[in-house]
């Protein structure tokens, strides 16, 4: 009895081998269960798309705008010959350029996070602001085109070097988003390309601003010291003149004699005649004076600078839509410029570079980044990918529990070839 309870009992060596046999018989035994685990996991898989599953839009954003430049030039000669010359002038020029768009894709998460901090997202948008506050939604879903991809630089590299700009040169814009609807993804994807323009125009009207008070505080400082050092050097030139002025009067005889044309400030310039000197001694007085009005003006520039600073700075803490600000910015500047009037040019000329700058980014950020087509919305993708999981997860699952039991059972079949008395 116990001879024949021995032979039915396998040898330790005989349980840890695995033959073929082995497997077909285990197959065949659990196939009905890992089917049905697979047949669930693939329910589950299907069910958790339909759950959780999300449509996608893309946006595209044009990247270009249309310069047109007419010239009328009209040339009168002595012989009343009238020429006239037109030019119209047709160029496409581009609201962002490859290292402003990294600047802005780097720097628009912490805007967004910033905004969502200071509860300033616009209503119903926390969740997307709080989405657009990643680096890597950015960087998956806001993605440029180019004029010449990747392929297409290696194919024509070497035949011209005009498409290496072209490389760089970004034609548009795919933005994409999802959301739970067809209707929730566009607004996503709307709400995502209105947050890149608005702001992009944010953070480059910050860094305009930046750079004037930067020039005010230091530029200012810089002009009053050669405001003084130019007073005193006049004050120098000044002497000098009156004491040629004096020199003239004690030998009028010699003041007037021929000389060669000499610097007065060379070595040899103290032997021209006293008029010379004169005339070069005021001369220099009067660059001096110049000097100082243009000193003075640029002062006075920056003041008007710093003024409209006071007021543009607040506003930056105010609103984070660049769009918005832009357009306060402007109302700013033309409050200024009403104060000043109309016949004070050099007060003018800051303003209107304040203006021009300001007016570019507005257009950049509209008509710059302008749509000619609607968002379009896709429906929920990845059934099949969500489906397939599943069966594979519940397959593997029973698998690996069924392993795991076959494995116990060769463990005790050990157990009892090694002492047959134990339980």
């Amino acid at each position: 009895m116990n001879i024949g309870s021995s032979q039915n009992l396998a040898t330790p060596d005989d349980a840890n081998e695995i033959t073929l046999p082995d497997i077909v018989n285990f197959l065949a035994e659990s196939w009905k269960i890992l089917a049905l685990a697979a047949i669930t996991g693939a329910v589950l898989g299907l069910g958790g798309w339909w759950l959780l599953g999300s449509y996608s839009a893309e946006y595209i954003l044009l990247n270009n705008t249309n310069t047109n430049t007419n010239t009328n030039t009209n040339t009168n000669t002595n012989t009343n010959t009238n020429t006239n010359t037109n030019t119209n002038t047709n160029t496409n020029t581009y609201g962002l350029d490859l290292l402003s768009w990294k600047l802005i894709q780097k720097s628009l998460p912490n805007l967004a996070a910033q905004i969502v901090d200071d509860g300033k997202a616009p209503e119903g948008q926390v969740a997307l602001y709080k989405t657009l506050a990643g680096d890597q939604w950015w960087q998956k879903n806001a993605i440029p085109n180019y004029a010449l991809s990747k392929a297409d630089t290696k194919e024509l590299a070497g035949i011209s070097k005009e498409f290496d700009s072209a490389s760089t040169t970004i034609l548009s814009l795919a933005i994409h988003a999802s959301g739970p609807s067809k209707e929730g993804a566009i607004d996503a994807v709307r709400g995502a390309s209105q947050f890149l323009r608005s702001g992009g125009a944010y953070l480059q009207i910050r860094s305009m601003l930046n750079g004037y008070e930067g020039e005010v505080i230091s530029a200012a400082g810089e002009i009053q010291r050669k405001i003084t050092s130019t007073k005193i050097e006049m004050g120098h030139q000044q002497q000098r003149a009156k004491s040629l002025e004096e020199l003239y009067k004690r030998y009028p005889t010699n003041s007037s004699a021929g000389q060669q044309v000499v610097d007065t400030k060379e070595s040899g310039g103290k032997y021209l005649s006293i008029t010379t000197q004169i005339v070069a001694a005021n001369n220099d007085i009067n660059q001096s004076k110049e000097l100082l009005l243009r000193l003075e003006d640029r002062l006075a520039q920056l003041a008007l600078t710093k003024s409209f600073l006071d007021e543009a700075l607040p506003k930056i803490d105010t609103t984070f839509d660049g769009l918005v600000l832009d357009k306060e910015l402007l109302a700013i500047e033309a409050t200024l410029r009403a104060k000043i009037g109309k016949d004070d040019p050099k007060q003018q000329e800051i303003l209107d570079q304040i203006r021009s700058q300001l007016l570019i980014i507005q257009a950049r950020f509209t008509k710059g980044l302008e749509a000619n087509t609607a968002p379009t919305s896709s429906g929920k993708n990845g059934m099949i990918k969500s489906t397939a999981g599943g069966m594979a997860g519940g397959f593997s699952l029973v698998l690996m529990l069924l392993l795991v039991q076959r494995f116990w059972a060769s463990i005790k079949v050990m157990v009892l070839s090694e002492d047959p008395h134990a339980s």
